[in-house]
């Protein structure tokens, strides 16, 4: 009964944690210019539309429409995800954007495998892809990174497509590392998206091996 009780309140903490952040980054994006929603973000040949738009998604389709979304693009979820999020970026405007979250905050959508944490990963990690692409300095509260830096597994690693090897990534603002090699420093979140497969702006990263993950400036 103990250990029943105790993963019902911790699943219950990492549904407080979801709809929070998802009340958080609605309120932020609502701050957004028109030039920011058009603005790369840190997904690749994503803007911040396409990627809050992405956000939703598992809100505003139902599960018939989601399979019918993924038989259409050959069975491969990157096409759907991405055609969808296309479609979706231009036919809603950016206040409905927001509000898709901020309305569905305490909505039980759950990615495909991974459960309430991959859910909250989901949230966390797509905001970080804005703020941190349109370098707003928003921190993802400590209570929402540990249980993410904590679900680090070399089986995610290869979902995300990030490559982690030989190195060692150190938290400077946290008590955490995950690896071994040269070690990389920066803050928690960011050493979090390299989990997830992203490359960072500039000078967010330290260590011999941190232009490995840092991302080449554009040129437009």
């Amino acid at each position: 009964m103990g250990n029943v009780t105790a993963r019902e309140e911790k699943n219950a903490g990492t549904r407080a944690a979801i709809a929070a952040e998802r009340r958080e980054l609605a309120d932020l994006f609502d701050s957004l210019r028109p030039v920011q929603w058009d603005a790369p973000s840190l997904c690749g040949g994503w803007r911040v539309r396409e990627v809050v738009a992405h956000m939703s998604m598992g809100f505003r389709l139902s599960l018939p429409a989601t399979l019918g979304e993924l038989v259409r693009a050959g069975g491969s979820l990157h096409r759907m995800t991405d055609r969808v999020a296309r479609r979706d970026a231009g036919a809603h405007a950016p206040a409905a954007l927001a509000a898709f979250l901020r309305d569905n905050a305490h909505h039980p959508w759950k990615p495909p495998v991974g459960g309430l944490p991959a859910a909250l990963g989901h949230d966390v990690v797509h905001g970080l892809d804005v703020t941190v692409a349109l370098g707003i300095g928003r921190q993802v509260p400590e209570e929402r990174l540990h249980p993410l830096l904590g679900e680090i597994r070399p089986s995610g690693l290869r979902f995300f497509g990030a490559d982690l090897d030989g190195v060692r990534l150190c938290a400077e603002d946290l008590d955490w590392s995950y690896g071994s090699g040269p070690p990389v420093y920066g803050r928690a979140q960011h050493l979090l998206l390299l989990a997830y497969g992203r490359r960072l702006p500039a000078g967010l990263l330290r260590g011999e091996a941190a232009d490995r993950f840092t991302r080449a400036p554009d040129r437009t």
